[in-house]
């Protein structure tokens, strides 16, 4: 097939989902075209079954803000028919789905009809999505998509609650390359490069957002250290990091925080974490506990959202209520405290993670393709 993947190209879970989805998709021998404003973050190579097309989106003083969904819509109807692309996985219901449809409906009065898949990662339907001023635009664009899927089941219940969806929604998880995530690919001087033998190495990764409750991380850290030696690297950047490392200094904890920013040595860091820390607000899925996960790390989280779907309670690692620093800290201290306990848990944590392995999931978007561009077919 030849697919058109639509995605934001940033270090957010959905935009790292949709390249490793096209990379993975592109090695089964489908042809993948990327349509987005940047190169993906995590689309390294370009080859023969891999293509990018930028979208430019031309500066007029007439618009206050530039009009990139019709800049996209022009573009996918240009790649289309330059490409014979035969279908198109959009991720994010607006403006993604929203710029396809009018994409479609441009093709169709040339006689090129296109299917659309449209995938939900929750931003779109759980924050902007249930906004009355995007509402209207978010149900059209669910409503005519010719299939749909959503990253959790938990996101889709909220779906069909905030939404009057007529469609179908299949749940297809997001997944993991868990050959990427090798444990023993490391040795043991890069470890100590980040703590001392006798320290513990929690780990947070996000982009600092209020969403991810940032605060409560530092609040847990703040807690473990006081019974344990430990050291808390940070991964992200956004905009609660200010603020973050003024609460480190203010709490004295500074020189036991370590601020990577927007690392590429994710995997390095996660190979030698104790613990990981995702107390978020809402997650619809949780895809950095996941990556945490593959790589041996236990996970401390909050139980909102898809989280409980991929975090198993008093197995994987625990679940707690949003805000309550004094249960995640109590099942930190639980996990770390026992040698034979953390080594359960680490071993409990990559044996769930197999679930998500995505030699299981890519198959399933292939079968839903196929059998969207079959129902097409029919009409």
């Amino acid at each position: 097939m030849k697919i058109g993947i639509v995605c934001y190209p940033t270090f957010g879970g959905s935009g790292v989902v949709a390249t490793e989805l096209g990379l993975e998709l592109s090695k089964r021998g489908h042809e993948i075209h990327f349509i987005t404003y940047n190169q993906p973050v995590r689309l390294e190579l370009i080859s023969n079954n891999v293509h990018y097309h930028e979208v430019n989106v031309p500066e007029y003083p007439l618009f206050h803000y530039q009009p990139y969904e019709l800049a996209l819509s022009s573009k996918l109807v240009d790649m289309v028919k330059l490409h014979q692309i035969e279908i198109l996985h959009v991720h994010y219901a607006i403006p993604h789905a929203y710029a396809a449809y009018m994409a479609k409906k441009m093709l169709q009065e040339e006689g090129i009809y296109v299917p659309i898949v449209t995938t939900l990662h929750g931003t779109d339907i759980t924050l902007v999505g249930s906004h009355p001023f995007y509402k209207p635009a978010v149900t059209f664009s669910i409503n005519k998509s010719d299939a749909v899927t959503a990253v959790s089941k938990s996101l889709k219940d909220d779906t069909l609650r905030l939404f009057d969806i007529k469609n179908d929604i299949h749940v297809v998880p997001n997944f993991i390359d868990l050959e990427k995530h090798d444990l023993h690919g490391f040795t043991d001087c890069q470890r100590g490069m980040m703590a001392k033998d006798n320290e513990k190495i929690i780990t947070h990764i996000s982009n600092l957002r209020p969403v991810k409750r940032v605060q409560d991380v530092i609040s847990v850290f703040y807690n473990i250290q006081k019974e344990i030696p430990a050291r808390l690297m940070f991964i992200g950047e956004g905009p609660e990091k200010e603020k973050v490392e003024q609460r480190c200094i203010e709490l004295g904890i500074i020189d036991k925080v370590v601020f990577f920013g927007r690392s590429n040595e994710i995997d390095k860091i996660l190979c030698f974490s104790d613990l990981f820390l995702l107390p978020s607000q809402t997650e619809s899925f949780g895809l950095a506990a996941l990556e945490a996960m593959a790589s041996g790390v236990p996970v401390i989280s909050s139980n909102t959202g898809g989280i409980p779907e991929v975090n198993i309670h008093g197995e994987s690692g625990f679940l707690s209520d949003v805000g309550d620093v004094k249960d995640m800290t109590k099942n930190a201290l639980y996990i770390l405290s026992d040698k034979d306990r953390l080594k359960t848990f680490k071993d409990n944590a990559r044996k769930q993670s197999l679930k998500f392995d995505l030699h299981a999931i890519v198959p399933q978007y292939e079968a839903i393709y196929e059998d969207t561009l079959a129902n097409c077919l029919v009409l």
